[in-house]
């Protein structure tokens, strides 16, 4: 009898399970079910008492569905987690039937989960992978997605007279044809029309972006301009949205100078475009844009999500490049950002050589990475409610899909260079090499993040499943021990949380307050206040002070920049 201890990469037949997955299952799927199933059959003791617990669950099981099917009242034994949904209608609670259906459905996922999670032989990273892909079947089996095993479309279906199944039908070809379970409908909005509206005009364009500079609300502004460099993944608008909603209209309307990123669409003569193309195409050209257009020596640079990435490879980039007298850039803000991918959150259940070995296959063939699959990815890591919910409610219950503005511009995806993209995620999700010294050369330069000295702003939301708070906390340990950091932890996900604003009464809240260079994320939060509200507010307070006084507005269409066209440019409208 084999120890409980004995790791399933130690078995026979794991070189055989490898030359399976590189050819057969790339990214894993079936392999790491199929390994977990392994490695439970090969610790008898520990299978033993799983079923043993699954047994008892059983019986006490048959006893609450004996008394409810007597019209007893009895309470329910499992409940759904509290973001779940699914099983929200009083139908599923109130008919003993189809609470019947509901319990049994969720015990045996839970029981599933469960089990993937406890597998003993297995790392923890194997466990998760292996519950993750388990998740994705059960998510797609549940009775919420069949027709005869769905009251609510049943019910909407006799009160339609048929109706709903019929436009239900409609909104499936519509989907094929897209290849895509939409969440909003293609014409819902129009990008410079009804999204992306702050007027603005294009000062700078390259191979790579269009820098945006915003037109100035007020007769002065600060005299020193932010410079905002946006997420290549997906368009640079989520931060200009409506007016209501838009980060850049409050930060002009507040007598700030803006200018941003506009990335353009990949296509595949562009696949040799790298990583340091970003920085030096991307970065440093918005950078120098901004100080030459607004006459000043230094910019408050400002990054989102993997922008905010590249703005940190910058920041150390620069403190090489640079004299220290010269530096370009005087202080900084992140938002929602990762330095330290040592725990990525649960987007590493698609990070592993074997993955991406057979992505970089797939890049091979097109010279990028088509914006659908990376749509695809971060839509798993919530199914239930960003695919699951749209096939109910468009296909079974035949409602409309709503025309939220979030959701369009989520379904405005964008592509990734092949050699960036493979650099991206080689170098930082599977190495880890931007947190240690010296080890990666980016623009001729070594990286190194512990001489960033620059006072640093930086975001992070409570529910972000793409950049985990604990882990966007770490940048406070990576820059130098000198370095001013004001940390803020945002309510919400990865675009509420930093698409935020100030309304009344407020929708969300946030903790702030400046960490010890050592202090634990825990430690951290424990102590914070908490404040009402949005955090723009207190983001300006912090800014205002640094970006020196108030000065007349730059002009737009300075000599030296051609008329490039006005906001949103043109890189935004690519397919």
């Amino acid at each position: 009898m084999r120890n409980h201890t004995t790791p399933l990469t130690n078995l026979p037949g794991t070189q055989m399970a490898e030359v399976f997955q590189q050819n057969m299952d790339p990214y894993g799927m079936m392999t790491s079910v199929l390994n977990a199933q392994a490695a439970w059959l090969m610790h008898p003791q520990e299978l033993s008492r799983a079923a043993n617990d699954f047994f008892v669950d059983t019986m006490e099981f048959q006893s609450h569905l004996m008394r409810r099917s007597l019209g007893l009242s009895d309470e329910s034994m499992i409940k759904p987690h509290v973001d779940d949904v699914r099983f929200a209608d009083p139908d599923w609670e109130k008919s003993p039937a189809w609470d019947v259906v509901k319990e049994c459905y969720l015990a045996f996922t839970h029981r599933t989960e469960d089990l993937l999670f406890a597998t003993p032989g297995l790392s923890e990273m194997q466990r998760r992978r292996a519950a993750f892909w388990a998740r994705q079947w059960l998510n797609g089996m549940a009775p919420t997605n069949f027709f005869f095993s769905n009251p609510v479309a049943m019910r909407r279906y006799v009160e339609t007279h048929g109706d709903s199944l019929k436009l239900g039908l409609q909104h499936l070809m519509r989907d094929a044809k897209a290849k895509n379970i939409r969440m909003v409908e293609a014409d819902a909005f129009k990008v410079g029309t009804d999204l992306a509206t702050t007027p603005g005009q294009v000062v700078l364009r390259n191979r790579l972006v269009e820098v945006i500079h915003y037109t100035p609300t007020t007769a002065q502004v600060h005299q020193m301009p932010i410079v905002i460099i946006t997420p290549w993944i997906n368009k640079y608008y989520v931060l200009d949205l409506t007016a209501e909603k838009s980060m850049v209209k409050f930060l002009t309307d507040q007598g700030y100078s803006v200018f941003i990123t506009s990335w353009k669409n990949p296509t595949a003569d562009m696949a040799d475009v790298s990583f340091d193309d970003y920085l030096l195409q991307g970065v440093d050209q918005a950078v120098q844009t901004a100080r030459q257009l607004c006459k000043v020596p230094q910019v408050h640079l400002t990054g989102y999500c993997i922008g905010g990435t590249l703005v940190s490879t910058y920041m150390a980039w620069a403190s090489r490049h640079f004299d220290a007298k010269d530096h370009p850039v005087a202080h900084w803000t992140l938002l929602a950002t990762l330095t330290n991918f040592s725990k990525p959150g649960d987007i590493d259940v698609f990070i592993d050589e074997g993955a991406i070995t057979a992505l970089e296959k797939k890049m091979a063939q097109t010279g990028f990475l088509d914006g659908n699959d990376m749509a695809t990815s971060f839509r798993l890591l919530r199914s239930n409610s960003l695919v699951w919910h749209y096939f109910e409610h468009s296909y079974l219950l035949g409602e409309s899909l709503p025309a939220f503005d979030v959701l369009f511009w989520n379904m405005d995806t964008t592509r990734m260079p092949a050699a960036m993209h493979s650099f991206y995620l080689r170098q930082m999700y599977l190495h880890n090499n931007l947190v240690k010294p010296d080890a990666l050369s980016i623009g001729g330069e070594l990286i190194d993040l512990t001489r960033i000295t620059q006072p640093l702003y930086a975001v992070s939301c409570k529910d972000d499943h793409i950049v985990p708070w604990q882990q966007s906390y770490r940048i406070r340990q990576h820059v130098n021990v000198k370095t001013p950091v004001r940390f803020v932890l945002s309510t919400s996900g990865h675009i509420f949380g930093i698409v935020n604003p100030v309304v009344n009464p407020p929708k969300r809240s946030f903790w702030v307050a400046e960490p010890e260079s050592n202090e634990s994320s825990e430690h951290w939060l424990a102590h914070a206040p908490k404040a009402a509200g949005s955090w723009w507010p207190d983001w300006l307070a912090w800014l205002a002070p640094q970006c020196g006084p108030m000065v007349d507005a730059p002009k737009v269409k300075a000599k030296s920049y051609p008329d490039l066209g006005p906001a949103p440019g043109t890189y935004v409208f690519e397919m």
